[in-house]
């Protein structure tokens, strides 16, 4: 903010666990910016100070047992996103996609689901993603291994 100010804005749709990550994530940026001036955004010293901030909340008090061990490899090298960590990403949902949705790894290999409105058919997985054919427009997408989607019976 031009006042001298600074706002941090958290998504409203996350849970405790994934707040209190994105929250200090957030604070990161701002002691980094504080400390190091202008910075990767994601660099050596953000990875430093975020790993440093994060110290006193590894405690099976705040984040339980099923999310620690995923969360302190994490923290090892932290990332600009925790979904780049599907470990991570799935401990911190409780292992379970919203009501009504599928993670992209449950949908069988040819089936049809529908991303942001958008009908498309999963195929190979590569890696770390899945290749999927937007049935509109032909092209391939790759998807993270973790995206909710929600599976469709036929492709209209």
């Amino acid at each position: 903010m031009s006042s001298g100010k600074f706002q941090i804005t958290v998504n409203n749709n996350l849970n405790p666990y994934q707040f209190l990550l994105t929250l200090v994530h957030e604070i990161a940026h701002h002691v980094t910016h504080q400390k190091f001036g202008r910075v990767q955004a994601h660099g050596k010293e953000w990875k430093t100070v975020f790993q440093h901030l994060m110290l006193p909340f590894i405690h099976p008090e705040i984040y339980p047992k099923e999310i620690l061990p995923h969360l302190a490899n994490y923290l090892k090298n932290p990332k600009a996103s925790t979904d780049s960590d599907v470990n991570l990403s799935l401990a911190l949902r409780g292992n379970n996609a919203a009501v009504g949705k599928n993670f992209i790894f449950e949908i069988p290999f040819g089936n049809f689901f529908v991303f942001k409105n958008t009908v498309y058919q999963r195929g190979n997985k590569r890696r770390t993603r899945y290749e999927c054919l937007n049935t509109s427009n032909k092209k391939v997408y790759l998807f993270n291994q973790n995206v909710e989607v929600q599976l469709q019976e036929t492709p209209n």
